[in-house]
Parts: structure tokens; sequence; C-alpha cells
């Protein structure tokens, strides 16, 4: 048992660490606080306009009316527009809208507006609000994100607030499939940027994102023979069952955790019930902390694709990158004390973690820009039906948001120490 003395000196040194580690707070801006709180019917006014717009990812139609609604409320600030054709087919132009200011920072705020549900999911379950929480497709992730951003310009413009170089808000349609039809667009934003600010939810209870998993899909193709399943299936080489056992040899890998995860997302074999599967195809979805896992995972599904179950059957492996990890990091984690800095000044904790959910904010930190993520009002039941918004969360995220580029544009960080 620790003598009085040495207790007392050990809890007077976890008080002046917790003391150390505690942001000061920023104060209050009564009358940006006020805005926030008055802009709140507005703001799910234009929620409920967007939710209600299917736009998966893919549905051009849908990116375009979403896009529709956006654009003029945009135009309406000052911002200047440009309309960037997709880099991938079959996906809706991204919406680049920049506004310049008299300051010092370039800040670039990226949100998405595509969502993981197919066409005739607004009608099945439309915007909705209860006394806690609002509900849609895509409601949180992301389209909460991007329409609490437009509304921080909005509190800013009207408080005529211009000290930034530029704000640029970038608003992508294929953030959920890794955003292929925008990285190299992202990359040469990003290097007209000193700081980027994303938009996807921040997690329950009310934290923001300091780490991020990457994100890779492998592909697993089995070629076998086909062959009639009644009069002559010893003739096949059937591809199912060795796919089956391609999945068995990947089974040992994690599947949750804060490490590497590698879960199966997709699988399709065969044809008719009456021929033996000449083809099969599996995605394993894989997310990692360090680049390196990536190529680990690569490295043990070929070698399982050399030993084959099925005699003649041939496999392949492929891989589909997204977006590299956001590692923990000194630029990220300065970011989130001046964040925390604004909530202390109103009287609230905001926490900091991070999660698998894979984001841009990789490609800034990659490319040597400062990031902060999870910045949306918090939410939660993603990818699912119940997705859902903290609404407790909005007034509060979408003041932090307006302080953070007030203080962005009036003292931008450094750029990220090469590693």
């Amino acid at each position: 048992m620790k003598s009085v003395t040495t207790l007392a000196a050990a809890l007077a040194l976890a008080a002046t660490s917790a003391a150390q580690a505690a942001p000061k707070a920023a104060p209050k801006d009564a009358k940006l606080w006020a805005a926030a709180e008055a802009a709140r019917a507005g703001q799910l006014q234009l929620l409920q306009q967007v939710v209600d717009i299917d736009s998966g990812t893919g549905d051009v139609e849908g990116g375009r009316k979403v896009a529709a609604v956006l654009i003029p409320r945009l135009k309406a600030l000052g911002m200047t527009i440009e309309s960037v054709p997709a880099e991938a087919e079959g996906l809706p132009e991204n919406v680049v809208a920049t506004l310049a200011g008299s300051g010092k920072g370039r800040i670039l705020m990226i949100g998405h507006i595509d969502t993981v549900f197919g066409p005739g999911t607004v009608a099945k379950r439309p915007f909705r609000m209860d006394a806690e929480k609002a509900y849609g497709p895509g409601v949180s992730d992301e389209k909460g994100g991007v329409v609490q951003a437009i509304t921080a310009l909005q509190l800013l413009h009207d408080a005529g607030f211009k000290d930034f170089k530029q704000v640029t808000l970038l608003i992508e349609t294929s953030e959920e499939r890794g955003s292929p039809g925008t990285q190299k667009l992202i990359a040469r934003l990003v290097k007209e940027a000193d700081v980027e600010l994303n938009l996807e939810p921040g997690d329950p209870p009310d934290a923001v994102t300091v780490w991020r998993k990457g994100s890779t899909t492998f592909h697993i193709d089995v070629k076998g023979r086909a062959a009639h399943a009644g009069v002559a299936p010893q003739d096949g080489r059937n591809a199912a069952l060795e796919l089956i056992h391609q999945l068995q040899g990947a089974d040992a890998l994690p599947k949750s955790g804060t490490g590497l995860t590698a879960n199966l997302t997709v699988i399709n074999a065969g044809t008719r019930n009456n021929i033996i599967p000449e083809d099969a195809h599996a995605q394993i979805n894989v997310r990692v902390r360090e680049r390196k896992q990536v190529d680990e995972v690569q490295a043990l599904l070929e070698k399982n694709a050399a030993t084959t179950a099925v005699p003649d059957t041939k496999v392949a492996i492929s891989r589909e990158p997204a977006f590299p990890p956001l590692p923990s990091n000194p630029a990220t984690d300065a970011l989130a004390v001046r964040a925390q800095a604004i909530y202390a000044g109103l009287g609230m904790t905001l926490g900091t973690g991070g999660n698998g959910g894979a984001s841009e904010s990789a490609l800034a930190a990659d490319a040597g820009v400062p990031a902060l993520d999870g910045l949306g009002p918090t939410g939660g039941g993603f990818h699912s039906d119940a997705e859902y918004l903290d609404l407790k969360t909005l007034t509060p995220r979408l003041y932090l948001l307006a302080k953070l580029i007030q203080d962005l544009g009036r003292n931008p960080p450094p750029p990220m120490a090469k590693p």
C-alpha cells in the first residue's frame, strides 16, 4: 500500500497533467452562437431537401439534383462555382465552390453527397425527425456535414468575415467507392490549401476523428470448368467450391477491432441450378492502420491461391485501393486541440478518436496538409436503415466549424513535418 505522502504526490501529479492536457477555452462568440441557433430551422429544412433525393454512388441524375439544390446557395454567398467532370464513368460532376478573402489561411473543406443506398430508398424511408434524432438515407453520411458547411459559410458571410485568403468547398460524388471520380481533383485542391477540414460525421457521444484506417478491396476470381450437374458432374471443376476453400484460407484475418480487419462483402458463383459453376468471385474489404498491412494481406491471399483444393481450377488475386490510412500525427492533434478549445468556450467537451471508415482526409495528410476529420454533426448507424443524426450536436457543431474557419483563416497551421 502506498504511503499517504506518496499517494498525495501522485494525485497532485495527475491533476497537473490533466490541467496541462485540457485545452484552454476560447472565448464564446455570443453573436455567432446566436446566429447558429437562429440558423437551425433553415439548416434542417435544407437537410430534408437533400436527404429526400436518392443519390447513391453512380446515380448521376440524383447527384445532379442534389447539386442543383446546393449550387444556388453557394452562388448567393459570392462563391465561384466550378463543375468538374468525374474521373470515372457513370458518376455525376463534382462541385468546387471557392471564396476569396483578405487574410492568410487557405482552407479546404471536403464533403460528399453520394450515399450507399439505391434508387427508391427515399420512397421507403424519407427524412424524418423525433425529439432527439433525424433519420434518412445519408442524413449523417454525409449530407448533414455538407449542409453544415454551407450553413457555416452563410453565417460567416452574414457576419462579413473575410479574414482568410481562400475557402474552398469540394462537394464530391464518389467517396463511398473510394473517390474514383475525384482523387486527381483532390490532389490538385490540397496543393492550394493550408488545411483540410472533413465533413464526415462525428462519433458519439461527441468526438472528432484524428485517425482513420485505410481501405482496400481484394478481388478473388476463380476459373473452373462448366459441366451438366446431373449427367456429367465429374467433367466439371467447381469454381464455387474452390472459392470457399480460398475464403477459408483467409478466415484467420481479424474481422473487427482497431487494427487490421478483413471482411467478406461480395460473393458470386453459378448461373443455373443444373450447371457446375465455371466462375466464382468474392470481394474482401480490408481496413488497415499501416500501409504495409495491405501488402501483407495480399501476400497471404496469393500464397493461398497457389494451392487449390479443386483440381484444374485457377485463382487470381487483384486489389482495388481506395484511401490510405490517416495516421495519428501531431498536425492533426494540434487541430483537434484548437477545436477542443472552441468547444470548451461553450462549456462543452469535445472528444477525439478514430475508426475504420476511410475518407479523403488521408489524401490531404498524405500530401503534407494538416487535416481534421469528423467535423459534421454526430451520428451513427451508418450504411444501414438505422442511420441517424444526433440533433443535440447540430448547433454546437455548426458553431465549431464556423469558428474553426475563422481561427484557421487568421492563423493557418504550418505544413506537416515529413516522416
